[in-house]
């Protein structure tokens, strides 16, 4: 459960950054009248990831065994490729995330309420899509019989969004850069999971060859009904009788990605920021601003975009919601 768990919060906060992002910049500029039509587009796009995952399980429902099985280690290799490009993705421009969305919103707010809406759908749509499809693929990959694994996303996405909601009223400071640091690298360990099974699914489904070359067998060691064989599975996807391309797959693609990761050096210390400059997002670490310095700055890290939030409700944008992490 605790793998599903790390998923839904992750991928939920990221959500729920943009959302702080998005209506504390509106409140700052008091241009409360646009809350509506940006509320409209987050959502739709909601509703739309909702109605992607809800397609993904019960349409898969109706295929064959083997075309069951294709589909989802088809996907399961998609959802890791973009979640591999979502954590890099993360670390090289939080910074610019929040001066991105307000060049966005300026652009709609000229424009009409029609391109408000189409800016908060794109906005959170992506991360909503990328989130059913890899939340999919990963209960899919953990599923035990039981609903445990649905029940850790669920609880990851609620607990992402009181976080969220906490950032905005300024009653919670945390240290964001870390957080996407440690749970980014988390997610890639999930993910080699997830990329290990779905190559599994395409040996059953008959697309890949090897499916009785196990690696190893473990299993009167690890058994997979044991408490610690489901806790295993739940967070690693561990398998105890993986077949030799499983053990590959997950080796080839863990031990370089969470290296280039992990590697130092990707983010700049806060040090480098000028003094009359808004403190970049991985440097204060922090929640989203919704008021702070001035937009002039260029730029903050995902730490201080959730930052700063509160502020621009509570005092239009005067202060930011949170300090240093």
């Amino acid at each position: 459960m605790f793998g599903n768990y790390l998923i839904g919060l992750r991928e939920g906060l990221e959500a729920s950054l943009v959302v702080c992002i998005l209506v504390a910049y509106l409140v700052k500029t008091e241009r409360r009248d646009a809350l509506r039509p940006v509320w409209l587009g987050i959502a739709v796009a909601v509703a739309l990831s909702m109605s992607f995952g809800a397609a993904l399980e019960f349409g898969s429902q109706e295929l064959t065994f083997e075309a069951q099985e294709a589909l989802g280690g088809s996907l399961s290799i998609l959802s890791v490729g973009l979640v591999t490009w979502m954590v890099f993705w993360m670390r090289r421009t939080a910074r610019h995330l929040r001066s991105e969305l307000h060049s966005k919103l300026d652009a709609a707010l000229a424009m009409g309420t029609g391109a408000l809406v189409a800016t908060a759908f794109l906005a959170v749509g992506r991360e909503g899509l990328e989130t059913a499809l890899f939340v999919w693929t990963a209960v899919r990959a953990s599923n035990d019989g039981t609903a445990d694994p649905l029940i850790g996303v669920v609880l990851g996405l609620v607990t992402a969004v009181v976080l969220g909601w906490l950032f905005y009223r300024g009653a919670l400071r945390i240290n964001l850069a870390k957080f996407f640091t440690w749970t980014g690298a988390m997610l890639v360990v999930v993910a080699a999971g997830v990329l290990a099974y779905g190559f599994h699914d395409l040996q059953e489904a008959d697309w890949l060859p090897g499916l009785h070359s196990v690696a190893f067998d473990i299993s009167s060691t690890i058994a997979p009904d044991s408490w610690y064989g489901t806790v295993l599975k739940g967070v690693f996807n561990f398998q105890p009788d993986p077949t030799r391309l499983q053990v590959w797959m997950w080796a080839l693609y863990l031990v370089p990605t969470l290296a280039l990761f992990l590697r130092p050096g990707r983010v700049s210390p806060s040090t480098a920021a000028p003094r009359n400059r808004e403190p970049e997002p991985h440097d204060t670490q922090d929640a989203p601003s919704a008021g702070g310095s001035s937009d002039r700055s260029g730029g903050t890290d995902a730490g201080d975009d959730a930052h700063g939030v509160h502020d621009g409700a509570r005092r239009a944008g005067e202060h930011s919601v949170g300090g240093q992490g």
